[in-house]
């Protein structure tokens, strides 16, 4: 029987050039150590078109390869979950240049629901361009022509995934969050400067960042529009999102990668999954990452086995640089009332970051728009840097976003306090040693004042 580390096992500023890469990936045990046997580097020239793989086929995968193909698509939100409506007969494309070469995923069913949505487009795929199975990413990046890959995996995957694009010589855009845990975090980081060593450009899932509202907003509390920030609050309080029931002949590990959202070490737990959006705009507003956080949390409400062993809610108050402090709530339970929001005080007003600044003197600046489809400007905006020669890149934004959803995890999860040094430099890997079908231990619920982080 293959064992998976349990989270119940696991007992400044951001990180300089020099300290992060001493944190080598070289030194990660387990399959986050692999190595694609032969790449061939694939820039893309500012005349050259982009040419996508698609790595991770379910809907986000889907969704985001027809968003950077720019098809009108409908996202629809099922008890927050994300996904794209099949796309309808006589769709059209409308980016120009950009063309999907090759698709990528663990599972041969959802493989083709990407297939036959990009299909309707007129993206016809051979069958040698289609890959299956854990190796799958592989065999995608060793393709010379790719030059762009869109990375929407379960979280657990990604950071693997985005080192060996950007090793391979790809921009790469890469679902959010980027990972679950310590190793993972710092895998990114190390993509992020290597993608600057060979300037290659990588967009992330927060979308909020390509948005105009959000960008004119922060740009004016950044110049000073509410004075000194006093403290930020941050929610993501919904419903309950999409489960997948067992089939009879899945393995532990099929199911659990069917079922990712409920298990710790493929989804980071909701917190670090769909909370990561808000923790993002709050760190991106005060220009740092926090010291430390503390935290309460529990699983109330969906205690059954189809729901793995996360918690429903957590509430985490952060501590930044100069005592500031944000404080932070995420709910996955029906009946309750609903919040998804940003907010921050200041000495001089207020703001909700998205869209208006009340002063405490003088007149209410609102955004009055037009925004834009922020899932295909992320997109634009990559594929733009690209062809300017001067490609963006969001990796190390996304990873600090991320630990700080692993902090407010890791602090709920064990009732102490969590700093941020400590969640970065742990060595405790979520995941199986090796990724084959088989038997796989569901992890027991993690129990603050027992539950130890490491």
């Amino acid at each position: 029987m293959k064992t998976m580390i349990s989270p119940m096992e696991m007992t400044d500023n951001t990180l300089s050039r020099r300290r992060f890469l001493r944190r080598s990936s070289l030194a990660l045990a387990g399959a986050a150590a692999v190595q694609l046997p032969f790449v061939t580097t694939s820039h893309a020239a500012p005349d050259d078109p982009i040419r996508i793989g698609v790595i991770g086929c379910g809907g986000r995968g889907t969704g985001a390869a027809l968003d950077a193909l720019g098809a009108a698509t409908k996202v629809v939100y099922p008890g927050s979950g994300y996904h794209t409506e099949d796309v309808a007969a006589g769709t059209q494309a409308t980016a120009k240049g950009v063309q999907v070469a090759a698709l990528a995923d663990l599972f041969p069913d959802r493989l083709t629901y990407c297939r036959d949505n990009l299909s309707r487009l007129g993206v016809n795929l051979p069958d040698d361009r289609c890959f299956v199975g854990f190796d799958a990413y592989k065999k995608l990046l060793a393709l010379a022509d790719v030059n762009y890959v869109i990375l929407a995996t379960p979280p657990h995957f990604r950071p693997l995934h985005l080192k060996a694009a950007i090793e391979a010589g790809k921009h790469a855009f890469v679902e959010k969050p980027v990972a679950v845990d310590g190793p993972g975090v710092r895998l990114v980081l190390e993509a992020h400067e290597l993608a600057n060593q060979k300037k290659l450009g990588i967009a992330a899932g927060t979308q909020r960042r390509h948005l105009r509202g959000y960008n004119e907003c922060l740009k004016r509390i950044h110049d000073g529009a509410i004075g000194e920030i006093v403290y930020g609050r941050c929610y993501w309080n919904g419903g309950e999102i999409w489960v997948v029931d067992r089939k009879d002949g899945w393995s532990d590990m099929e199911w659990q990668c069917r079922n990712w959202n409920y298990f710790t070490w493929l989804g980071g737990d909701h917190i670090v999954e769909q909370h990561v959006h808000n923790l993002d705009v709050m760190s991106w507003a005060l220009g740092s990452h926090p010291l430390k956080a503390i935290a309460l949390g529990g699983r109330q409400v969906r205690v059954q086995p189809v729901h793995g062993h996360i918690f429903d809610h957590f509430a985490v108050e952060y501590e930044y640089p100069n005592g500031v402090r944000v404080f932070s709530q995420c709910r996955q339970i029906n009946g309750c009332e609903g919040k998804v929001e940003e907010a921050l005080v200041g000495s001089k007003g207020t703001s909700n970051c998205a869209n208006w600044i009340r002063p405490r003197q003088g007149e209410v600046w609102r955004f009055r728009g037009p925004d834009v489809n922020a899932y295909q400007q992320e997109h634009q905006d990559l594929i733009a840097s690209i062809r300017a020669g001067q490609p963006i890149n969001e990796a190390r934004s996304v990873a600090e976003s991320t630990l700080m959803g692993i902090m407010g995890r890791e602090a709920a999860y064990s009732g102490q306090s969590i700093e941020w040094e400590q969640a970065l430099n742990s060595q405790r890997r979520l995941g199986p040693e090796k990724y084959e079908f088989g038997p796989l231990p569901v992890a027991p619920v993690a129990l603050p004042g027992k539950y130890r982080f490491a």
